[in-house]
């Protein structure tokens, strides 16, 4: 899989802020955009995981952290099949 590069420009004040340098604060933005997509079913988990880095088994136990039901996008599409 290819892969492309985004540049975010980010306040020197917000990584002092935020305690943290630019390696975690760019992992964790990658995190936290894929579990966004992911909770608006934008991205599968399979995908979403791939963004985030990580196994997909990974990310949706990652999941409860950012209070985000790994079933949020099943229990969607079972509402969309009974409407």
């Amino acid at each position: 899989m290819s892969t492309r590069h985004i540049v975010i420009e980010v306040p020197e004040e917000i990584l002092l802020a935020e305690k943290t340098d630019e390696t975690a604060f760019a992992r964790e933005l990658r995190m936290l955009a894929a579990v966004k997509l992911y909770e608006l079913g934008r991205l599968s988990s399979g995908r979403a995981a791939a963004l985030a880095g990580l196994s997909r088994i990974e990310f949706l136990l990652a999941l409860e952290r950012y209070r985000v039901s790994p079933l949020e996008a099943e229990v969607r599409d079972l509402e969309a099949q009974n409407a």
